[in-house]
């Protein structure tokens, strides 16, 4: 079944749309348009006065508004901060941004995605590029996520506002909050608030699910000052701090999870005939994060597992245009300490405490350069060319640490300097209604913190501790991606592949001569290296408009990944979404199916069981009410999982299973 659906994905590479096209003109100005957003592969649009017409619910989650990106799923270990997967890959093969700015999480179990640092209210966009096209800000294979924050300009639009709240019926959640700003001629201010608090959640058929609540809250704030017509500066703070976050598919708690996320930008716009935009921007940011499991009923031995890291940073991006060339150079830097540790209490009062550092103090120094170049040839053909190189720098700061690792490697030294390097192109034809595009592309990666340094992290999904390894070789990835784009007036078509090679993949290896730290492990993994590994990645999309006011849209993905002849976890089956969207004046109505065919290719070989097949019904009815010029109510309601079905996907965490029906309501004043 697998294999005929890929083969039927091979047949419809070559009927390649966007996704966010809907009934568009073929005039050359939607053209430049097209080829544009291709090239920037994907853009979410979140936070625009249209919200309400974004998604089905506005004031869900980010996790939910990136995982309608076809390139993206999101890995649940709960309700509460999911792991993006790009392209297929783990978050280690990614880089993750806020506004361009480099954050690392501070948990060894990945319970604090950059992505849980944003809110959808204070979010404007989402560039999704993947691939080695994500190396402008650091080492990627699978690509990288720019999360983009909203902000006032400085056009004299005076005060506006907006109040927010939301209510879900199936963990009882509350979201209320505020966004505020004011516009003059030479300054603007933006300040908003939200805050979540969840109850635990019930799957299909009223089962509970314990160890699912949270509460958080997410304060933005960003000033500009408009120094000349040339010249400006923003300076930006993000304060966000969950507490009491349970995670239902893991051993452990969250009893604090805390972001600081500062920044200072100055922008140079219109220098010359040929450079139109200079931005450099400084950052630092601080994340801390507490797991514990104290709330937690029978454990073998109590812990403590705090981590936190520091990252400061600066970056320079150059725009310009000459000729048939537009342009960007961009230089970056920054350094990051991760600190995390574990101590583990025994149950009887007798005997010792026992501590260990699970990230020893780990520094990195990280300066990269990356160029790229759009050439238009003629109205018919474009070529995007990029190249950039780094150095990355790793280093064990903390003697204790530093001798704990020297148990299993006794040559490892305090530092170790890597070389990244990366290179692509693309190209593009237009011609009438149809938009061909082919990719080539080459890059490296360095070794994540826990990749690298990590000392007996326990793994969940497997069972296993696992133990880095300092003298990993960095990761490569030849890149292969095909498209054709057809547009009509009325009706879209996308398919799409991309296929990646990457040497030396670097994945856990079970070492039978090692004893694990964990109670209950199956045994200590070691990071070790792979020749090659195979990800095959497609997607096929499509959008008719009925009638100017109703349209249907649809989409169907499938991967496959390969290591040495087996299968690699984690890879998404075939799946598959069709809604049905009715629009008119202010009336918003959708209806909405989704869903799965059994995952008959798994990693059974890294401890993964098959996710059955399943279908989900969504409904959602919306209004917009224009009480005045500068009143508007929006109010948005609907039902998910309608059938109230239990089921888990590819990528639930030890297939936990996801919310069962639920009810929610979403109100939003602007004034």
């Amino acid at each position: 079944m697998n294999k005929l659906c890929a083969a039927i994905f091979y047949i419809f590479s070559s009927l390649v749309v966007q996704h966010q096209l809907y009934a568009q003109e073929t005039t050359d100005e939607n053209l430049d348009s097209l080829i544009n957003s291709y090239l920037l592969d994907e853009v979410i649009i979140t936070g625009k006065k249209d919200l309400v017409n974004k998604q089905s619910k506005v004031l869900s989650s980010i996790d939910d508004y990136l995982e309608s990106n076809n390139a993206i799923n999101m890995m649940k270990r709960g309700a509460y901060a999911a792991e993006p997967l790009l392209n297929g890959m783990a978050s280690e093969r990614s880089v993750i941004t806020i506004d361009g700015m480099r954050i690392y999480g501070a948990c060894t179990d990945k319970m604090d995605p950059i992505t849980s640092y944003v809110e959808i209210t204070n979010l404007s966009k989402a560039n999704i590029q993947s691939g080695q096209s994500g190396s402008c800000h650091g080492g990627t294979i699978a690509g990288s996520i720019d999360l983009v924050r909203q902000h006032s300009t400085c056009d004299n639009s005076g005060f506006k506002g907006m109040l927010f709240s939301g209510l879900e019926s199936n963990n009882f959640q509350k979201i209320v909050g505020t966004k505020l700003s004011y516009s003059g001629s030479k300054f603007f201010s933006d300040i908003d608030f939200t805050f979540r608090d969840a109850n635990n959640y019930k799957a299909g058929g009223k089962e509970k699910i314990p160890y699912s609540q949270f509460t958080k809250y997410n304060l933005s704030t960003t000033q500009g000052w408009k120094i000349n017509l040339r010249h400006s500066l923003t300076a930006s703070v993000i304060y966000d701090r969950a507490t009491d976050v349970g995670y239902p598919a893991l051993p452990m708690d969250v009893s604090l999870a805390e972001a600081v996320i500062s920044s200072l930008a100055y922008s140079f716009t219109n220098i010359s005939p040929h450079i139109f935009n200079w931005d450099t921007k400084v950052y630092y940011n601080h994340v801390k994060h507490i797991m514990d499991d104290s709330k937690r009923p029978d454990v073998p031995i109590r812990m403590d597992m705090p981590g936190q890291t520091n990252t400061a940073g600066l970056y320079s991006m150059l725009q310009g245009s000459k000729d048939k060339h537009t342009w960007k150079a961009n230089i970056s830097g920054h350094f990051n300490k991760s600190f995390a540790d574990m101590t583990m209490y025994p149950n009887n009062p007798g005997e010792k405490e026992m501590y260990m550092l699970t990230w020893p103090g780990v520094h990195t120094y990280y300066t990269g350069i990356f160029g790229e170049d759009k050439i238009r040839w003629n109205d018919n053909w474009n070529t995007v060319a990029s190249i950039g190189t780094a150095m990355h720098y790793d280093a064990v700061k903390n003697d204790f640490g530093l001798n704990s690792l020297q148990i299993f490697y006794p040559e490892l030294k305090q530092g170790k300097s890597r070389w990244l390097k990366n290179a692509g192109i693309s190209s593009t034809y237009i011609k009438g209604i149809l938009i061909q595009n082919f990719g080539l592309a080459y890059a490296e990666r360095a070794p994540s913190v826990s990749e690298g340094y990590g000392f007996y992290l326990f793994n969940s999904f497997d069972r296993y501790d696992y133990v880095g390894n300092p003298f990993l070789k960095n990761e490569k990835s030849i890149e292969l991606n095909l498209a054709t784009t057809l547009v009509f007036s009325k009706f879209n078509i996308k398919g799409q592949i991309n296929y990646f090679r990457i040497y030396d993949y670097i994945i856990g290896v079970p070492q039978k001569n090692l004893i694990p730290m964990t109670i209950g492990a199956e045994g200590v993994k070691t990071y070790q290296q792979f020749k090659n590994a195979h990800l095959f990645n497609a997607q096929l999309v499509m959008s008719y408009d009925l009638l100017d006011y109703l349209q249907l849209s649809g989409n169907v993905v499938y991967r496959l990944g390969k290591i040495e002849k087996q299968d690699l976890p984690q890879i998404q089956p075939l799946t598959y979404n069709a809604k049905l969207k009715f629009e008119k004046n202010d009336y918003l109505a959708e209806i909405q199916i989704e869903g799965a065919a059994k995952q008959s290719q798994y990693g059974q070989n890294f401890g993964e069981s098959p996710a059955q097949k399943y279908t989900i019904l969504n409904a959602t009815l919306a209004k917009q009410f224009n009480i005045s010029m500068q009143h508007q109510l929006i109010v948005k309601t609907g039902v998910e999982n309608i059938l109230d079905k239990n089921y888990s996907t590819f990528s639930d965490w030890n297939k936990i299973p996801r919310m069962g029906r639920n009810f929610f309501l979403n109100l939003i004043w602007r004034f």
